[in-house]
């Protein structure tokens, strides 16, 4: 492959936001709109269906400074999607439209910006520009606060998340103990099957106010054991604060949320929820002490105010090696994380990893960094995570309150 190759690029967004992932698009759009083989930058509308749908927006008739401040913005400012696309052998009628699309504006450069979902639509994307013979180089820039994206040591926006749950989690054990009577306090956190958020409350133990239990998806939940759990760090403390992945399942695979599962995503993935409150209500139930169920919800994945700033930052790196290694001729990779440590301090490396190495993987918490019991993680993970919550992002205000991207989104023509 010739590294030379002069055309658009195409940048989308997809899946659930985060408070960094505006981070990952600045990337992508700065570095294309100063790069001389890029001729013009586009923003797909809602991910992939802005490009079926021929809505694209064009960056380069954007404010400098407005696409500066995407670095403060939370959620996906070009819009998501959730949208399946069928295996090309099966039904091929996207990958023409795209290829239509790709054509109509000189399309060389695809960035798809986004988790396991859409590494996966990104894959299948690249596959096809090649067996078509249009010369279009495809890259995954990840994103997930699930963190659990297959071949990178963490992805943007779990650091973000990770900090906001911790903090959260420090607020609400000081608030839960001012009385003189007791409470339980049930915490449900993101993570429908890997339990890297509901770890991340471990984290709270740093200033003093880590939570009593944690429970992961990646063990089975037992209810009898949860309540004789619940009531001996009750009896012993007065209270009793968890934390729990909306994901736990009992043994037979069934999830605990009494939420109707029957409802799902674009992807199949049942829409989780509820369980806060049903765990709330199970003990009450049994052991008749004062309860509260808390979900946070969206609120760990949109709370830019909280976001770190290694987040942050390495959130932006992704985007802007995502472009300098398809300028550089690679195609069909996704930009992963690799950690090291020089002199004792944590650095990250950018490398590229196959999308076909990364495409519907899921990455679970080790089995070594959760206690015997299933009912805490370890000091293993705290040293894993504490790294990427550090640090505060310089953050714009105006009146008061956050300053954000305010884009004109000129459509293409």
């Amino acid at each position: 492959m010739e590294t030379a190759l002069k055309g658009s690029c195409i940048i989308g967004q997809s899946g659930g936001p985060t408070s960094v992932i505006n981070a990952s698009a600045y990337g992508v759009i700065r570095t294309a709109l100063d790069n001389e083989n890029i001729t013009r930058v586009f923003g797909a509308a809602h991910g992939i269906k802005g490009v079926l749908g021929d809505q694209l927006y064009d960056m380069g008739e954007e404010d400098a400074r407005e696409l500066e401040l995407l670095m403060n913005t939370p959620s996906s400012e070009l819009g998501s999607c959730r949208y399946k696309m069928a295996d090309p052998d099966v039904d091929d009628t996207d990958y023409k439209r795209i290829l239509e699309i790709f054509k109509k504006y000189n399309v060389r450069y695809f960035f798809y910006n986004g988790g396991n979902d859409s590494m996966d639509t990104c894959n299948k994307i690249s596959a096809f520009m090649a067996k078509s013979g249009w010369e279009c180089r495809v890259m995954g820039v990840p994103k997930t606060i699930d963190n659990d994206l297959y071949n990178t040591d963490h992805c943007p926006g779990f650091g973000s998340a990770a900090k906001y749950i911790a903090t959260s989690c420090a607020e609400i054990y000081k608030d839960a103990r001012v009385y003189d009577t007791g409470m339980v306090c049930i915490v449900e956190i993101m993570g429908r099957h890997a339990g890297w958020l509901a770890a991340a409350a471990s984290l709270a133990g740093i200033a003093g106010c880590a939570p009593d239990l944690i429970y992961l998806p990646e063990t089975d939940f037992d209810m009898d054991k949860f309540i004789e759990n619940v009531r001996r760090v009750y009896e012993e403390n007065g209270n009793c604060l968890v934390a729990v992945s909306e994901g736990i399942h009992y043994a037979d695979g069934r999830f605990v949320s009494e939420a109707k599962t029957s409802a799902t995503d674009g992807f199949g993935h049942a829409q989780l929820g509820g369980l806060a409150a049903h765990l709330a209500a199970v003990v009450k139930e049994r052991m008749g002490v004062k309860v509260r169920g808390i979900e946070l919800s969206l609120l760990q994945r949109c709370a830019a105010h909280n976001a770190s700033a290694v987040d942050v930052e390495e959130a932006f790196m992704a985007g802007k090696v995502a472009v300098e290694s398809a300028v550089a001729g690679e195609t069909g990779k996704m930009v992963a994380f690799q950690r090291r440590y020089e002199d004792g301090q944590y650095k990250c490396d950018c490398v590229l990893a196959p999308l076909d190495s990364v495409a519907n993987y899921e990455k679970k918490v080790p089995a070594e960094w959760i206690t015997p019991d299933g009912t805490n993680v370890t000091q293993d993970f705290i040293d894993y995570a504490l790294p990427l919550i550090q640090g505060q992002p310089e953050r714009p205000l105006e009146n008061g309150l956050p300053r954000y991207a305010r884009l004109k989104k000129v459509l293409a023509k």
